[in-house]
């Protein structure tokens, strides 16, 4: 168990009240979320960042969704640095697939803008009405929520956004653009370990989203490329939720009514904390049961029965089922992982631990540039990854690769204390 002394553990403290330990905030819902009553029949389209011009299961399957060939779309480049090159870029691969699609010059990079003006422009507002999908592209995530939503408050433009969404329309962003996609998002916070340190602040790291997917799903970008479940967990505990998506890059997750489906070049993290044990009187980041999915391109999730879905290619392929007799997986090592916040660490990990002979695999987190001043310098965190009675997975290299949906992998996380330094010059002795 990781201790502190009393003047560094008075500090943790500090850093960790009212984000972590404290009373759980409940995820409130964005202004726009709750202007009207009725369920959006449409379709909220996550994708995970880095977003490549050929990926076509991404780019056609949103126009498809708008209504196909001819279906208007509107682009805010709104996070972009330069929104201008950034949403006519996206509006070209949206034209390239059949959809007519125009960028909005509604940025508060465009220093000619008048934003209160255009955000309630009627010439503006008609142009959001008539289409049939809205595009939020990358960039930095409180430009759009401060653009649209500032203070909390909805706009005429934000209202006109949500009006598609709700008639049966698409609203869809990228990296910034997938940020704002639920109640509650990362502002700011590029730091994972940071984060699992207790830098958790509202209006800082944390702060309101749009809500398009609802009060109860959280939603993260990058994700598997960038290790972001550390970053993902201490915030749900935080704000109540329950379920957490993370989609990894180029890639997407399709939300509609109950149903998710990933579709691109990789796929998504799915984070369950329902039966989810921490103990306060730990003084920093702890949780056990922590219950993962990992949903690859393809496969679908039903929020409604927590029930993965696999794709017809998984199922052509191998069931893995540790309980079952016929069980015969292909690995006996004991990996140990030393950095599960590394690149799609902890999706590999969970693969080959379905296909392993081995009950868990474990691994760590840590920073090794912290500095002693810091304190939290000597905190670090152990991950322990492990099978249990409802854990199953299915195997496929149908396309080429090896590729697992795996379903109900257990993790907890404990904080440790490293040893500074981590290690010396061998001295031959």
């Amino acid at each position: 168990m990781w201790q502190t002394s009393a003047a560094r553990r008075r500090c943790l403290v500090g850093l960790l009240a009212g984000a972590l330990w404290g009373a759980a905030a409940v995820a409130q819902p964005s202004a726009a979320a709750s202007s009207k009553t009725a369920p959006p029949q449409g379709y909220a389209v996550i994708i995970g960042g880095a977003l490549k011009a050929d990926n076509e299961d991404v780019w056609a399957r949103m126009v498809e969704l708008s209504g196909g060939k001819g279906s208007r779309w509107v682009v805010f480049g709104t996070a972009s640095g330069n929104p201008d090159q950034t949403a006519r870029r996206a509006a070209d691969m949206l034209t390239k697939r059949g959809a007519v699609a125009e960028s909005l010059p509604v940025a508060p990079q465009l220093k000619w803008v008048d934003l209160d003006k255009a955000v309630s422009d009627p010439a503006l507002l008609e142009t959001v009405s008539s289409a049939t999908g809205v595009f939020f592209t990358g960039g930095a995530q409180e430009r759009i929520v401060d653009t649209f939503a500032p203070g909390g408050r909805t706009t005429p433009m934000l209202e006109a956004i949500w009006g598609v969404y709700r008639r049966g329309g698409v609203v869809a962003g990228t990296s910034a653009g997938a940020a704002i996609m639920s109640t509650v998002m990362f502002r700011d916070a590029l730091s994972v370990l940071a984060v699992m340190k207790g830098q958790l602040r509202d209006g800082k790291e944390v702060d309101r989203g749009l809500g398009f997917v609802g009060p109860n799903l959280f939603v993260d970008q990058h994700f598997l490329k960038r290790g972001r479940f550390g970053r993902m967990i201490p915030l749900m505990l935080a704000k109540g939720y329950k379920l957490g998506l993370g989609i990894d890059e180029n890639s997407a997750a399709i939300v509609q009514g109950d149903m998710i489906e990933i579709i691109g070049a990789k796929g998504a993290l799915l984070v369950d904390l329902n039966d989810v044990q921490t103990n306060p009187a730990i003084g920093a980041l702890n949780a056990t049961g922590i219950r993962l999915s990992y949903l690859d391109r393809g496969d679908r999730y039903d929020l409604g029965l927590h029930k993965v879905l696999p794709s017809a290619r998984k199922l052509r392929g191998n069931k893995l089922d540790p309980n079952a007799a016929n069980y015969k997986p292909d690995f006996t090592n004991d990996p140990y992982y030393t950095d599960m916040l590394g690149d799609t660490t902890i999706s590999n990990a969970m693969g080959v631990l379905m296909d392993s002979t081995q009950k868990e695999a474990r691994g760590m987190a840590f920073d090794p540039k912290a500095q002693p001043s810091d304190a939290t310098a000597d905190l670090g965190f152990s991950f322990r990854l492990y099978k249990g009675k409802d854990s199953i997975g299915w195997y496929s290299d149908e396309l080429g690769a090896d590729e697992y949906t795996v379903s109900n992998v257990y993790l907890d996380i404990m904080p440790v204390r490293m040893s500074r330094p981590l290690f010396t010059p061998w001295s031959g002795r």
